[in-house]
C-alpha cells in the first residue's frame, strides 16, 4: 500500500499507493492501477490503485456516514476550523516533500512547488479555516407577528474532480469551503499526478479529522469521474478541468439535479495600448501566458497590441522570453520551464505549433520540441506573429507554452477581438490611462480583468468565469456560496 520513493534532489518518502476512505489506504475492488509517469524522464515512478465503480460507492457511503456521525455534524465552526489550521500548519512542516513530489509527478519547477504551490494550500485553508464560525445567517424583520430568520446549512456530501496542472492548489480551493461549511468530501485526483495529494491524505488523518469526512480517490474520469457524479447520494459536484469535460458533467448531474461548479477553459486576452508601459506589458505577458509550461486555465494566450507600438512590445516580449524562460530540468534552480505533464499534452501542444505554421502565421521564437538529454516531453516557448483570428491557435485552448500576438487599431477594435470567443474566464489590459482601463474592463467579457498585471490571483479574490469558461465563484467569500444552503425558518408570534 505504499512504496519508497527518492527524488532527484535526495530527498526520501514513505508514498502511499491506495484509496484514501474512512481515514485509510485501501486497495481498490479489482486491484487495477494507473501508473504515474516522470514528465522529465518519461519513466515510470509508482503506480497508484484506481478506483471502481464499486469503491466509489464505498467512499461515498463513508462521506455519508461522516456527514451525519455527530463527531463532525455536531461540530462548532469554532472547532472545524480549529481541524483545518493544524492541517494548514501539517501542510507547510512537509512543504519540502510535497514540493518535491509535485515536481517529480508534475514537472513544474521545484522552486515554484515550494514558493508558490505549498504556500498556496497553506493560506487558503487558513483562510477558510476563519470563516468557519463566522459563516452566519441573518434575521430578517418582517413586523411584530412573524420572526423570520435564516441558517447556513451544509450541503452533505461533495464530489470534487481537480486537475493535473495544479494538484495542490485546486484541492485545497474545494476542500477550504466545503470543509468551512460542515460537508464532507469524495476527492477525485486528475490521474495523471496524484501522488501529492496522496501524501496529503496522510496529514488530514494526523490532523484530527474523523474517519470519512475526507475520502481521496485515484482513477481515470470514464470511470472513477463519472460514477462519481452520476451517485445517488452525492449532494454537489466541484469539477475543475476543460470545457468539453465539463458539459459532461452538467449532463450526467443534471439527473439528479445536483448543486454544481464549474471552472473550466479559457483563451484569455490581454490588451496592449499604446499608451502602456511596454516594460510592464512584456514582463507580464511572459508571466501570464509561460508560467506553469503555459498550463492554466487563465493564461493570457491572446497578446493584443494596438498597432503603433506592435513591433516594440514584440520586440521586448521576445527578448523577455529568451532572458527568463529557463527550459530543463525542474529540479535545477535555473529553471523556468519544465516539460508538458503528459505525452498526451506534448503531443497537443506540438499539434497546435503544426497547425499555425500551416495555417501562415509566423513563429517569431520556438516552435519545436526541446528534449533534455534525449528524454522528457519538453516544448520550446513558443512566440507567434502574423495571426489572424480565423486560426485555430487564435481561437482554440492549446494549454501550453504558446502565445498568439495580433495588432488592433482602436479600442473599439480591441474589444471585439477580446471578446470573439466561446469563453470568459481571465483577461488583462495595459495602459496608462485608468479611465479607459475602468472603462475597457467593464467591457471585457470575463470573469476576472487584471489591469496592468497577469494572472496575480490571491486566494481573498473570488476567480471563475463566464460564458463557456464555467458556473459559481472558487475563492474568497463568494467562495463559500456554492457549498451551503440557505434555509429560511418562520415563527408565527401569534401562536
Amino acid at each position: 500500500m505504499e512504496v519508497e520513493l527518492k527524488a532527484p534532489n535526495g530527498r526520501k518518502w514513505t508514498q502511499p499507493l491506495g484509496l484514501f476512505i474512512n481515514n485509510e489506504f485501501v486497495r481498490s475492488s479489482n486491484e487495477q492501477k494507473i501508473a504515474s509517469i516522470n514528465p522529465t524522464t518519461e519513466e515510470e515512478i509508482c503506480s497508484v490503485f484506481a478506483a471502481t465503480a464499486d469503491d466509489v460507492d464505498t467512499a461515498v457511503a463513508a462521506a455519508r456516514k461522516a456527514f451525519k456521525n455527530p463527531s463532525w455534524k455536531s461540530l462548532s465552526g469554532t472547532e472545524r476550523g480549529a481541524l483545518m489550521v493544524k492541517l494548514a500548519d501539517l501542510v507547510a512542516q512537509h512543504a519540502e516533500t510535497l514540493a518535491t513530489i509535485e515536481c517529480l509527478d508534475n514537472g513544474k519547477p521545484y522552486s515554484v512547488a515550494l514558493n508558490e504551490n505549498v504556500p498556496e494550500v497553506v493560506n487558503v485553508l487558513k483562510y477558510y479555516a476563519g470563516y468557519a464560525d463566522k459563516n452566519f445567517g441573518q434575521v430578517i424583520d418582517v413586523g411584530p407577528a412573524k420572526f423570520a430568520y435564516t441558517l447556513k446549512e451544509p450541503l452533505g456530501v461533495c464530489g470534487q474532480i481537480i486537475p493535473w496542472n495544479y494538484p495542490l492548489d485546486m484541492a485545497a480551493w474545494k476542500l477550504g469551503p466545503a470543509l468551512c461549511c460542515g460537508n464532507t468530501v469524495v476527492l477525485k485526483l486528475a490521474e495523471q499526478t496524484p501522488l501529492s495529494m496522496l501524501y496529503v491524505a496522510r496529514l488530514i488523518k494526523e490532523a484530527g479529522f474523523p474517519p470519512g469526512v475526507v475520502n481521496i480517490i485515484n482513477g481515470h474520469g470514464r470511470e472513477a469521474g463519472a460514477a462519481l457524479v452520476q451517485h445517488p447520494y452525492v449532494d454537489k459536484v466541484a469539477f475543475t478541468g476543460s470545457t468539453a469535460t465539463g458539459k459532461e458533467i452538467m449532463k450526467m448531474a443534471s439527473v439528479t439535479m445536483k448543486n454544481i461548479t464549474l471552472e473550466t477553459g479559457g483563451k484569455s486576452p490581454l490588451i496592449v495600448f499604446e499608451d502602456a508601459d511596454l516594460d510592464l506589458a512584456a514582463k507580464w505577458s511572459h508571466i501570464g501566458i509561460m508560467s506553469n509550461q503555459g498550463q492554466i486555465c487563465t493564461a493570457t494566450s491572446r497578446i493584443l497590441v494596438q498597432e503603433k507600438v506592435y513591433d516594440e512590445f514584440v520586440k521586448r516580449f521576445k527578448s523577455k522570453v529568451e532572458e527568463i524562460s529557463v527550459v530543463g530540468d525542474p529540479f535545477e534552480e535555473t529553471t523556468f520551464q519544465g516539460p508538458q505533464v503528459t505525452k498526451a499534452q506534448y503531443d497537443r501542444v506540438l499539434s497546435y505549433i503544426k497547425s499555425g505554421q500551416e495555417e501562415g502565421a509566423t513563429v517569431v521564437l520556438g516552435g519545436e520540441p526541446l528534449p533534455q538529454k534525449g528524454k522528457g516531453f519538453f516544448v520550446a516557448p513558443t512566440v507567434f506573429t502574423n495571426v489572424k483570428p480565423s486560426m485555430k491557435i487564435f481561437r482554440e485552448e492549446i494549454f501550453g507554452p504558446c502565445v498568439a500576438i495580433v495588432g488592433f487599431r482602436t479600442e473599439e477594435e480591441a474589444i471585439e477581438l477580446a471578446n470573439d470567443t466561446t469563453y470568459g474566464l481571465g483577461s488583462a489590459l495595459f495602459t496608462k490611462d485608468l479611465v479607459r482601463a475602468h472603462r475597457v474592463a467593464r467591457e471585457i467579457e470575463a470573469g476576472m480583468v487584471w489591469i496592468n498585471s497577469s494572472n496575480d490571483s490571491d486566494f481573498r479574490v473570488p476567480f471563475g468565469g463566464v460564458k463557456q469558461s464555467g458556473i459559481g465563484r472558487e475563492l474568497g467569500e463568494a467562495g463559500l456560496a456554492p457549498y451551503c444552503n440557505t434555509k429560511a425558518v418562520h415563527v408565527n408570534m401569534a401562536a
